[in-house]
């Protein structure tokens, strides 16, 4: 009896109800779907390709005294997928190589990149800028639980918060009542000073603060998907009721929250959204977003974020690695908000370019030289064969020989104006000369066959152009010979129709 009871004590503490503020929690379904590209996405991710790098090299150039820098120091400073200087000498309009003392390559900047320098630091040192990057260092300590951050953190998204290489000396100072840096080296924090209420307000809550979707307090994440994105029956109603769930700000403590609760999943969304809105460009390196979250103890959970909700975040894997990007902040591949760190960006960017379009339009320039010039010479060689044809036709009609057929000394013409083609060029001496020779044979073809009479005067003609061959200097003798070789099978032709004709004339005879 009394082992009953016990047995009756243990199922009854099995059907306590959990506490009221478990008791509307989802767990979390694996849906299926198809991930595909975006190319709106994808090109406004490698628009800025070695654009970082490029701005970093700019700035070892400007911290060396004598504003140059030589070639062998990039490597140790820069990690860099391909040489140096190929990378130096893919933007001239840019860097510029110069030898100090007539061997050593140095690189400085350009006078265009110069002139782009002075007014981005205007922009850096103007009071608006200044307040906006504090307004986004203070968002994100306060978004932190502990309400401060390393700075070996925060320099992992330098580059993506928009700050400058020396913000921890020149601009963190000028703003006390908001943050300080305790610590020095490693372990040197950027700290919260004061908690600011009116900037404890997530993105979302002020695009949609009057709006009421499937709850009193719930407000709903856009979604936007690629084109040709396939999702199950599932999927798609699970994310329909997940995107109904109360919303809990980024700001807001959810350590209430199960981890696995459909909640705690749309509070890490949250926080993911909110942190990549921060950042100038609405996007950043997976690996930034991971250490990030490391610091705040949701690394695996931001894993699971970007995978599971591909209508919020999407992941790019261009400029050989990947990168996480929000779809709110874009729209046929533009930002949707701009701001000045964006629009100096986009000047280093078209300037990075310019020598490519400057290039091409030179490339065509010279092409356009190179073929007017061949041309030239095409007219110039068919001018020649003009001449030649012609005087051979008056030779042909003083010496009164009435030949049709393919002689010897028509070969010996041919091979005359052919040393003449070679002067002008090797491609156009050979097409010309095929097509010469062609020409005859359709002349020669329908004339009579010559007469027995015409052979001495053949002879002698023989001779006269066998002298005028061998009075000519043994180079081109020799250029002549090659050229037979290369019109091997035009001469054998030319030799099987003389042979048949003089068959064709003994017979008659």
């Amino acid at each position: 009896m009394r082992f009953i009871t016990l047995l009756h004590r243990t199922t009854t503490t099995t059907t306590v109800p959990p506490p009221p503020h478990r008791l509307h929690l989802r767990f979390l379904f694996d849906g299926n779907f198809a991930l595909v590209r975006d190319r709106g996405l994808d090109h406004a991710v490698e628009r800025e390709k070695n654009l970082k790098p490029l701005l970093t090299l700019r700035n070892l150039i400007k911290l060396e005294p004598a504003k140059s820098l030589p070639v062998s120091a990039i490597k140790e400073s820069l990690q860099l997928p391909f040489r140096p200087m190929d990378f130096v000498r893919k933007y001239p309009s840019v860097f510029e190589v110069f030898h100090l003392n007539g061997f050593q390559p140095h690189i400085k900047l350009t006078p265009e990149a110069l002139k782009l320098d002075v007014e981005e630091q205007l922009m850096y040192n103007s009071d608006n800028f200044k307040h906006q990057v504090a307004i986004r260092l203070l968002k994100l300590l306060m978004i932190s639980k502990i309400h401060k951050i390393p700075l070996r953190v925060i320099e992992s998204l330098r580059w993506d918060l928009g700050l400058p290489h020396d913000y921890v000396l020149k601009m963190i100072p000028e703003f006390p009542d908001y943050f300080r840096v305790v610590g020095v080296g490693f372990n040197a924090v950027l700290e919260l000073v004061c908690w600011s209420k009116d900037h404890a307000v997530s993105v979302l809550e002020k695009k949609q603060s009057g709006s009421n979707k499937g709850n009193d307090n719930g407000l709903a994440f856009p979604l936007q998907f690629s084109t040709g994105f396939e999702m199950d029956k599932n999927y798609e109603r699970w994310l329909r009721d997940w995107n109904k769930l109360p919303y809990v700000s980024p700001y807001e403590n959810a350590a209430h929250l199960q981890a696995s609760s459909d909640e705690s999943d749309r509070w890490v969304v949250g926080v993911l959204h909110e942190i990549l809105h921060l950042l100038v460009s609405k996007k950043t390196d997976k690996e930034n977003i991971l250490v990030i979250g490391e610091w705040l103890g949701l690394a695996s959970r931001f894993k699971r974020a970007m995978l599971q909700h591909p209508g919020i975040f999407y992941m790019s894997s261009k400029n050989r690695t990947y990168t996480v990007v929000l779809r709110e902040g874009y729209k046929r591949g533009l930002l949707v908000e701009d701001n000045q760190a964006m629009e100096f960006r986009r000047m280093y960017i078209h300037l990075m370019n310019t020598v490519k379009e400057d290039g091409s339009k030179t490339n065509k320039v010279v092409q356009e030289q190179r073929s007017a010039k061949e041309s030239d010479n095409v007219k110039d060689c068919e001018g020649k064969e003009g001449e030649d044809e012609r005087g051979e036709k008056s030779g042909e009609d003083e010496g009164k020989e009435g030949s049709c057929e393919w002689s010897d000394d028509e070969s010996d013409d041919d091979s005359e104006t052919v040393d003449e083609e070679e002067e002008c060029s090797g491609d156009t001496r050979r097409n010309s000369g095929d097509k010469r020779g062609r020409n005859f044979v359709e002349m020669k073809l329908g004339v009579k066959k010559p007469l027995r009479d015409s052979r001495g005067e053949r002879s002698r003609s023989d001779r006269k152009l066998r002298r005028k061959t061998w009075e000519k200097s043994p180079s081109e003798v020799s250029k002549r010979i090659q050229t037979r070789g290369e019109r091997k099978d035009v001469k054998s032709s030319s030799e099987r129709t003389r042979s048949y004709k003089r068959r064709g004339g003994d017979i008659n005879n």
